[in-house]
């Protein structure tokens, strides 16, 4: 990884200063990608704003910020929300509160604006490989607003392919919003929808979102992801046509990465989402989806036996252990701690977690049934 330090002036930023809102900022004579297309929107807080511009006036440091370097151009990889502070300043999107009067840049006579735009910033440049530039960027992104994990990779795997990328997935009101939101946790700004997509993608080659990002870095465009993406979702719209809040924030990619090629019937499913709905015993209602598919009990985490009633079963037992009995081994009373609650009837089967359908077996035993 090099790195090098730079004195830049504010002067130097802000020429050629462009803020085209959702496809990207840009300063520094053009060279300088202040933000990417689609990349979160500004999130600076007025007091932190304000910090920044009051730091400039008092001549104070501001924290070191870091540029990316490829080629004649950069790209802003941390320092973004101090640098859209100082640019919007300077053309006028807001002022500043000095001894009780509100002050923009062009209410400065020209001296005090010559300070201003004199400021010198502390930049690093950098360059390396794209792993080097990743580990690098999650070393300083400790300080102001941080940068989420996918923000992290897209400051480093840059290209046509990102840029498709974003468009489908990043924007406010993205493709992808608008096809699945009521199936998605998160924001497209913050890279939220991105994320979640190449996570998926990236799981059917067995691969994490950096490998996957790296490899297809070089493409033209994002259509394989897109066209994944639109399967999933129209998959879990095909065979749960009925929408439940519960239904919001599943892993639907990884389910369909694994149960997307089986046949199910829509309709049939629906009966059965509503019963699990209605069924005390299921205290985890998201996990009946999974379930539903081929999942284990385990998804459901049903409700188990209270402290009350396993009591109740080992009194009524007096600390015997019926299968024991029935195996007539030597060993069958145990105490309280030695023993387990079980279903007599298994809840798969239609029994409930009910004192009348609870007995107390040793823990050989009850390992032995809940295994089958």
């Amino acid at each position: 990884m090099k790195i090098e330090l730079h004195e830049i002036t504010i002067r130097e930023v802000v020429n050629g200063y462009v803020d085209s809102a959702e496809d990207g900022v840009v300063g520094y004579g053009g060279k300088l990608n202040i933000r990417p297309k689609y990349q979160r929107e500004f999130v600076y807080n007025d007091k932190q704003r304000n910090a920044v511009i009051e730091t400039i006036l008092k001549g104070f440091p501001l924290n070191v910020m870091y540029w990316v370097k490829n080629g004649d151009e950069f790209e802003v990889m941390d320092g973004q929300q101090r640098t859209l502070s100082f640019c919007q300043y300077r053309y006028g999107d807001f002022s500043v509160n000095i001894d009780g009067m509100e002050m923009g840049f062009d209410n400065f006579t020209k001296d005090v604006q010559d300070k201003i735009l004199k400021y010198k910033l502390m930049v690093y440049f950098c360059e390396g490989t794209d792993s080097e530039k990743l580990d690098w960027f999650k070393i300083i992104n400790i300080a102001g607003e941080q940068l989420t994990a996918q923000e992290l990779r897209n400051a480093v795997y840059t290209g046509e392919w990102l840029t498709d990328a974003k468009r489908h997935f990043s924007k406010s009101n993205c493709p992808a919003y608008g096809l699945a939101n009521k199936y998605m946790t998160g924001t497209p700004i913050r890279q939220d929808y991105l994320e979640t997509a190449l996570k998926w993608i990236a799981q059917t080659e067995n691969k994490n979102i950096e490998q996957y990002m790296r490899e297809h870095q070089q493409d033209k465009s994002a259509t394989e992801l897109w066209l994944y993406f639109q399967s999933v979702i129209n998959w879990v719209m095909t065979i749960y046509p009925v929408y439940r809040k519960e239904m919001k924030g599943i892993e639907w990619g990884y389910l369909y990465n694994v149960y997307g090629e089986n046949n199910y019937n829509p309709t049939e499913l629906e009966t059965k989402v509503k019963n699990l709905m209605m069924d005390d015993d299921v205290t985890n209602k998201k996990g009946i989806y999974e379930y539903l598919l081929g999942g284990k009990e385990k998804c459901l985490n049903l409700r188990a036996f209270s402290e009350s009633q396993k009591r109740k079963a080992y009194e009524k037992q007096n600390g015997i252990c019926p299968y024991c009995v029935s195996e007539g081994l030597s060993k069958t009373h145990y105490e309280f701690e030695e023993m387990e609650g079980d279903h007599i009837v298994p809840w798969s089967k239609g029994g409930k977690t009910v004192d009348e359908n609870c007995q107390m077996l040793c823990r050989h035993h009850n390992g032995i049934k809940s295994g089958k």
